[in-house]
């Protein structure tokens, strides 16, 4: 989801760690290095990685163009491949049908089916194309806070995996728990009270 987008969901994070001097190097070798990549003979069905706020289907990072102040400003974008259900099935049908013409027997083991169906994949993975879906994000590094526009499980999981690889830190989602160990300035024991807490349950 854009950031500039009508409407937006945000998930908050703390950033755990200093990033290395010089600052702005460093997180532009972490963009760059880990800048998301496609070819048209990719056979992923998914694909992650940075990219640019401004030309997400082009990652620039060139010219610090991803500061903004204090603030850094890019995207996480992810590539993926779905085929539906439906069309494997009819590939691995017509295969299985030229199969057995071929051989002139009126079945296949189960090992054929799976090495058909393994090959349907790999030929229909090559001709779809992938759907990209971009997610920007916002952070104050010299805060160490950072806001992620998604609330997807999914999305927020590809970005605390992207970013700690790309700058060897590590992102803490801010949810009233971790909030309260990290800001509510607890003693000891409270800290002690708080890591026994259990969620409730509403529902009968």
């Amino acid at each position: 989801m854009g950031s500039l987008s009508s409407n937006v969901s945000i998930t908050r994070y703390k950033v755990e760690g200093r990033v290395e001097e010089p600052v702005i190097e460093t997180i532009y070798n972490g963009l760059t290095q880990n800048a998301i990549v496609t070819t048209n003979d990719d056979i992923s069905e998914k694909t992650v990685g940075w990219t640019s706020l401004d030309t997400p289907f082009d990652p620039n990072f060139e010219g610090s163009s991803f500061l903004i102040g204090t603030h850094l400003v890019f995207s996480l974008r992810v590539d993926k491949k779905t085929i539906p259900p439906k069309i494997v099935k009819k590939h691995c049908a017509i295969e299985a049908a030229k199969r057995l013409a071929e051989s002139g027997r009126e079945y296949l083991s189960r090992t054929e089916k799976k090495m058909i169906r393994e090959h349907v994949m790999s030929v229909l993975i090559l001709r779809i194309p992938s759907a990209p879906n971009i997610y920007d994000l916002t952070w104050d590094y010299e805060d160490s806070s950072l806001w992620f526009f998604s609330n997807l499980k999914s999305a927020n999981e590809e970005l605390e995996t992207l970013f700690s690889r790309s700058f060897n830190l590590t992102l803490i989602r801010l949810f009233p728990y971790t909030m309260a160990g990290l800001t509510a300035g607890l003693s000891d024991k409270e800290r002690d009270i708080l890591a026994r807490l259990s969620p409730t349950n509403f529902a009968e």
